[in-house]
């Protein structure tokens, strides 16, 4: 019975962090090196991330610089970054990329603030969706007689207890990062 409540709380923390890496890719007009998270290029024959192969620095608060240790992974990185449709333009000068992050218009981040609100609908739909599965595994051992009604009930309002703390901490995941966008 333990065992259900900590898996169920695992599966409900990764739906969490798996909305809050999604979160981290949003842009808010600050330059974050966490949007090259998923850039990777073709190095020696091996799908390797940009961050592996580059010093990262964020001089200004809207400007990254990537400066490759290999001066020759330029054109490919600046090609990989162009290619993951990051919304922004590299500027490559033969040394470095440099990528300027344009102010948001505030229709833009009110359609940034839309799109971080269906991320929170569905990692609480996939909380829900864990819920339901923990309910049924309940109802399952109920009916195997593997445990009293009594232990069903009380079994179904921890399971409750859980999905309602998780879902709170959405909202305010979510409200956190709305506040975040909309502040200019």
């Amino acid at each position: 019975m333990e065992d259900l409540n900590l898996q169920t709380t695992d599966k409900m923390q990764k739906s969490f962090d798996a909305m809050l890496h999604q979160f981290s890719k949003a842009r808010t007009g600050r330059a974050s090196a966490s949007i090259l998270d998923d850039v990777k290029i073709n190095y020696y024959g091996q799908p390797t991330a940009v961050k592996q192969l580059c010093n990262i620095s964020i001089p200004e608060a809207r400007m990254i610089v990537i400066q490759p240790w290999d001066k020759t992974t330029l054109a490919e990185i600046e090609k990989a970054i162009l290619a993951a449709n990051l919304g922004i333009t590299p500027e490559n000068d033969g040394n470095v990329i440099r990528l300027p992050f344009q102010a948001l218009t505030e229709d833009k981040r009110k359609d940034i603030v839309k799109g971080l609100k269906k991320l929170a609908e569905d990692a609480c739909v996939a909380i829900r969706n864990i819920r339901r599965d923990a309910n049924d595994a309940i109802k399952k051992m109920k009916k195997d007689s593997e445990i009293s009604e009594d232990d069903e009930k009380k079994l179904l309002k921890e399971i409750q207890d859980i999905t309602d703390e998780w879902i709170k901490k959405v909202d305010e995941a979510a409200k956190s990062k709305e506040k975040e966008i909309l502040e200019v």
